[in-house]
């Protein structure tokens, strides 16, 4: 994995980093292991959290 997007599933980006739920984890992402994660991109996870998707892929990138 070279970059993180907002289209990318939650759990997908989970499954190949599992390091990088704590960046989901601090903005109040805490449901990462219930099946909606799974299906879910980043950028709705974000818009269900009222979270800016801009921020957390900047921080996800910046840690891989």
């Amino acid at each position: 994995m070279t970059k993180i997007t907002a289209d990318m599933l939650v759990g997908d980006v989970l499954d190949a980093k599992p390091e990088l739920a704590k960046y989901f984890l601090e903005i109040g992402m805490h449901c990462l292991g219930c099946p909606m994660s799974r299906g879910e991109s980043i950028a709705d996870a974000c818009s269900a959290h009222g979270q800016n998707a801009e921020e957390l892929l900047a921080k996800l990138n910046a840690a891989l």
